[in-house]
């Protein structure tokens, strides 16, 4: 009569034969259209007292890109000094590019990431009737500049996108 396996023979056997498996094919690069935007920014041409930057950088056993931004405001006449941070998270869902912001100001912003040629990323929050939408691009020009731009939606006009703030950075 043929010995029974224990259980931890069979668990053995069972993490032996999955160790040796190797996918059919090879994974694709879900941020490969994205990976211009790697490495640490510093704001370029700023107004006077205005000072930021921000630094792209894969995470997480590379499953992930982590945007970390600081942007400083100088006081004026109107308004004190001010710090503001934020965190971006890119990542790949069923196929698709998403991307999860907040920020210091309490605000929480849902995207979907799209990439409508080389070196250009759009980044657009869900349409709806009650809440305004967002837009965020990036583009890097020939010279190397990334221009970026933030754009608001009034709540229910989803497509009708005017400017909020942009800027230019250069790679450190």
């Amino acid at each position: 009569m043929p010995a029974v396996p224990s259980v931890r023979q069979a668990v053995l056997a069972s993490l032996i034969s999955c160790a040796t498996c190797a996918p059919l094919t090879a994974q694709a690069d879900p941020f490969a259209s994205l990976r211009f935007l790697l490495g640490d920014w510093t704001a370029i041409d700023t107004p006077a007292g205005e000072t930021g930057a921000f630094a792209f950088k894969l995470a997480v056993q590379d499953r992930v890109i982590v945007r970390t931004n600081e942007a400083n405001y100088g006081s004026t006449p109107d308004r004190p000094a001010a710090r503001h941070d934020d965190l971006l998270i890119l990542y790949s869902e069923n196929g698709s590019l998403k991307a999860d912001y907040f920020d210091s100001e309490g605000h929480v912003i849902r995207y979907a990431v799209h990439t409508p040629g080389p070196n250009t990323v759009v980044l657009t929050s869900e349409a709806s009737p009650r809440e305004p939408g967002y837009r965020l691009t990036y583009r890097v020009g020939t010279d190397g500049i990334l221009n970026g731009s933030f754009e608001i939606a009034a709540a229910g006009a989803a497509s009708a996108f005017t400017p909020y703030l942009s800027w230019k950075a250069r790679r450190r």
